[in-house]
Formats: structure tokens, C-alpha cells, sequence
């Protein structure tokens, strides 16, 4: 948004601008004609007003591009930003993923990455996944959920895990 007023603030400041050059070139071209303009000392100090003048209109060119680039064209920056905000997002969530998984044993590991990669897994699922025994992924599981790292929730007749952010 704020590139959008920047933009049409540039525009508004080169039309004023282009307007001031134009009858600036229109009084130069009535002196000009006044003089003659062969080579006399007047149509020097012309001809120098007119190179003035084709160097601003090149400035006031560069200024309407830049504005409308801001206005029309500058889209793309903010969808850059939010992908790369999305992408530091997804790194800090699993870098604390993986400093989560440093404090477990190997057993609650398996089970949270069965979890982390089928969220709402339910627990006979998961026990064909990670290769445990009733007993033992039961243990696990209620450990985790001890811990307030994963919840159950009731899934017709059997629990549903997710994890808990």
C-alpha cells in the first residue's frame, strides 16, 4: 500500500513538472523564432535552454516509469515476502521439531514422527507404522500425552492422535 501512494505521488509530482517544461520549452521556442536564431549570442543561450530541456524530459521519463512501477507493478515484492516469510515459518517450525525430538527416547521419537506425518493417525495405525506392541505404544502414548505433546480424541471407536503446537 505504501508503494501504491509512493507511486502516485511520483506521478502527480512529474506531471507537475512535465507541465512546467513544456511551457518552459514554448517561451524558448517564441524566443527563438523572436531572434532568428542563426548564430548570434541570444540563440546560443536558446539552444542551451532547449538541452536543458531534453535532459529534464528524460528525467521526468524516468520518473513516470518509476511511478508507475510502484503503482501498477510492484505485486510481486509482497508476494516474494510472504513466501519467504512462509518458508522461515516452516524452518523454525521444524528446527523446534527437531530439538523436541532430542529430549525423547528412540520408542516416543517413532511414535511423534508417525504422528508429525499423518496427523490424526489413530492408534492401531500407528502401532502397524512404528512396529510396537499394544502395550508398549499405549505406554508411549500416554506418556506424550502426559507431557502435553500429543492429544487423543475420540474417532468412533478408537483415538484419534494429533499433535499438540
Amino acid at each position: 500500500m505504501e508503494n501504491k501512494k509512493l507511486g502516485v505521488t511520483i506521478l502527480v509530482l512529474g506531471l507537475l513538472i512535465l507541465f512546467v517544461m513544456i511551457y518552459f520549452s514554448n517561451e524558448l521556442t517564441k524566443v527563438s523564432e523572436e531572434a532568428g536564431c542563426f548564430q548570434n549570442e541570444k540563440c546560443v543561450k536558446v539552444e542551451s535552454g532547449f538541452s536543458l530541456i531534453h535532459t529534464s524530459f528524460g528525467i521526468i521519463g524516468f520518473v513516470f516509469a518509476l511511478g508507475f512501477y510502484l503503482l501498477f507493478f510492484n505485486k510481486t515484492e509482497n508476494a516474494i515476502l510472504k513466501r519467504l516469510e512462509d518458508e522461515k515459518n516452516l524452518k523454525l517450525k521444524d528446527s523446534k521439531f527437531d530439538i523436541l525430538l532430542k529430549a525423547l527416547d528412540e520408542y516416543e521419537q517413532k511414535v511423534i514422527r508417525a504422528i508429525k506425518e499423518q496427523d490424526g493417525i489413530t492408534q492401531a495405525t500407528l502401532r502397524i507404522r512404528v512396529n510396537l506392541s499394544k502395550a508398549k505404544l499405549s505406554y508411549v502414548v500416554n506418556e506424550l500425552e502426559r507431557r502435553g505433546l500429543i492429544k487423543r480424541i475420540k474417532k468412533g471407536k478408537t483415538l484419534a492422535i494429533f499433535l499438540k503446537e
